[in-house]
């Protein structure tokens, strides 16, 4: 990771810091990863249904849910929840569609006679991963699944591990998965990048999971594509003395109680502000039903950061670049305009980290690591391809056919030289 600027370092002060490094993989899950992608490459659905039963406990020998089973799930839907996931589907895919209308075609003549252009193709088949975990996350289908369908893409297809909660399956039929499988971990992944005799290869997978599924998504990488590297989950809070402590403390441990690796922060101006929080977070602790794991976050991977003045802080949350930033300062959109480097913004006191990882209409799959500072989450425009084209009448060629002769030259490639001479007249 980039080091921090010795001159902000200089103005940053740490309540409370990191005690450990959530990001590091070791060499043998690299290894242990790499063992199961070769053995499903090589032996298939008989390799998957041996890693379904050592690591899932999972019996199974079909992975497929049949549409009977789709909609049985879906008729076991609580009718609060259904029309809740509903909701949610509604909001992530009109936002998708309004992000789609965004992404246009070009065509343009900088030239007479030369047409350059691009076209949005989507992306053919695509394959979600939707975690188990540790609570069944309704909203994982809608946020990988909906914006795959809104961009065009002709097949979705699901994996998610067997012992997953049977509302998943039913959030990933109402998402619109096209097929759904019983699949879970690296070995879901390996199945999705080279196929096996019943599940088919995919062209890109997307959906965050364990580091077993990260550190497998790392290594297909190339022959398929993938969104994005998701390590744990990330919030940080950027704050003046208007922030609210107890308001604060309480969306830290909202994130914290994803896994014990997730990482939460306060950047503040205020020194007393950020007393207050620490007081918060370890009095909410005590009576926080998921205190088992927001608990074990707080301690590993907690953070306060008092800083010197509004840029020190604007600088050092850029280098952060947290997965999810909440703004909290006396004038919330002028504090936003000036930071760059983040997964997802929240601007003002009124937009919580949960409302958009459940259902408002933005992706909750966000960068992490860091990874914010060069890219931006899940999208509708993670599931087309902008492939350029062009075509030339003779003036065009006229035009760029010299200038390209006299570089292939100068570069010594006689057989781009004889190429773009052939067609001058």
């Amino acid at each position: 990771m980039t080091k921090l600027d010795p001159a902000i370092q200089a103005k940053v002060t740490f309540l409370k810091a990191v005690q450990r490094d959530a990001g590091s993989d070791t060499m043998e899950l690299e290894l242990k990863v790499k063992d199961i992608l070769t053995n499903v490459r090589q032996r298939g659905d008989a390799a998957v249904i041996e890693y379904s039963k050592a690591f899932d406990n999972a019996d199974i020998t079909v992975f497929e849910v049949s549409l009977a089973d789709r909609e049985a799930a879906l008729a076991e839907m609580e009718p609060q929840t259904l029309a809740d996931t509903e909701f949610a589907i509604r909001q992530v895919r009109g936002f998708a569609e309004a992000q789609l209308a965004t992404i246009l075609p070009l065509e343009v003549e900088p030239l007479p006679g030369l047409n350059l252009g691009h076209r949005v193709i989507p992306i053919q088949r695509i394959g979600a991963y939707i975690p188990g975990g540790r609570y069944p996350l309704l909203s994982a289908p809608i946020m990988s699944i909906v914006p795959a369908k809104v961009a065009g893409c002709d097949e979705v297809i699901a994996c998610l591990p067997p012992k997953a909660h049977r509302a998943m399956i039913a959030g990933c039929h109402l998402a619109g998965a096209d097929r759904i499988f019983l699949v879970g971990g690296a070995q879901a992944i390996a199945a999705m990048a080279f196929g096996t005799e019943t599940i088919p290869a995919v062209d890109k997978i997307v959906g965050p999971g364990n580091a077993f599924v990260n550190e497998a998504k790392r290594q297909v990488f190339g022959p398929v594509g993938i969104d994005q590297l998701a390590g744990p989950s990330e919030i940080f809070t950027v704050a003046d003395g208007s922030g609210d402590a107890r308001m604060i403390a309480t969306d830290l441990l909202a994130q914290a109680e994803h896994d014990v690796r997730t990482r939460v922060g306060l950047i503040t101006t205020d020194r007393a502000l950020a007393e207050a929080t620490l007081r918060e977070v370890e009095s909410q602790l005590q009576d926080l039903s998921t205190a088992n794991v927001a608990g074990v976050a707080w301690r590993d991977y907690g953070e306060i950061a008092v800083c010197e003045d509004e840029a020190a802080m604007i600088a050092y949350s850029d280098f952060i670049a947290a997965e999810h930033l909440q703004v909290h300062t006396h004038d919330s959109a002028a504090t936003a305009r000036k930071l760059r480097n983040y997964g997802s913004l929240f601007i003002g006191k009124l937009a919580s980290v949960v409302y958009s990882d459940k259902c408002c209409g933005t992706n909750h799959t966000l960068p992490t690591m860091a990874a914010g500072r060069y890219t931006g989450g899940l999208w509708v425009g993670s599931f087309v391809k902008i492939c350029t084209h062009q075509w030339l009448d003779q003036r065009g060629v006229d035009a760029v056919a010299p200038p390209a002769v006299r570089q292939s030259a100068a570069e010594g490639m006689e057989g781009h030289r004889r190429a773009a001479a052939l067609r001058l007249q």
